[in-house]
């Protein structure tokens, strides 16, 4: 376990433009990624798409679960889209920061805009 506590790494920008894309390819490429960085995975009340697998895409949870979350203050950032909420879950992003990993979040702007308030480091 590392002393130094990792760094909280923000990818953005509206949905649909890449972000996803960007960061597969990046986290394909070297395995010093791997040991150094953590994708977080986020959470969202949308259903599954074909071939997306709970915890690995996101997690998937009923409406109710998410806002039980939220009122729990078990989200760093959550937003509403195009009707589904999304999130990220606050356990396992602190965990990994604990452990001197780098933890890379690809969220939509309006999360982004939350997390700069709540984490002016990221």
């Amino acid at each position: 376990m590392s002393n130094k506590k990792g760094m909280l790494i923000v990818v953005s920008g509206p949905s649909g433009c890449g972000k996803g894309t960007v960061l597969k390819e990046v986290f394909a490429g070297a395995s010093k990624i791997d040991e150094e960085f953590v994708y977080s995975v986020s959470a969202t009340t949308r259903k599954p798409r074909q071939g997306e697998v709970d915890g690995r895409e996101y997690f998937f949870l009923t409406k109710r679960k998410f806002l039980s979350m939220v009122d729990k203050d078990e989200m760093i950032e959550n937003a509403e889209f195009c009707g589904n909420c999304y999130g990220t879950p606050r356990a396992a992003v602190e965990q990994s920061l604990d452990q001197g990993k780098n933890v890379v979040l690809e969220i939509e702007v309006q999360g982004a805009m939350k997390i700069k308030e709540t984490c002016p480091e990221a």
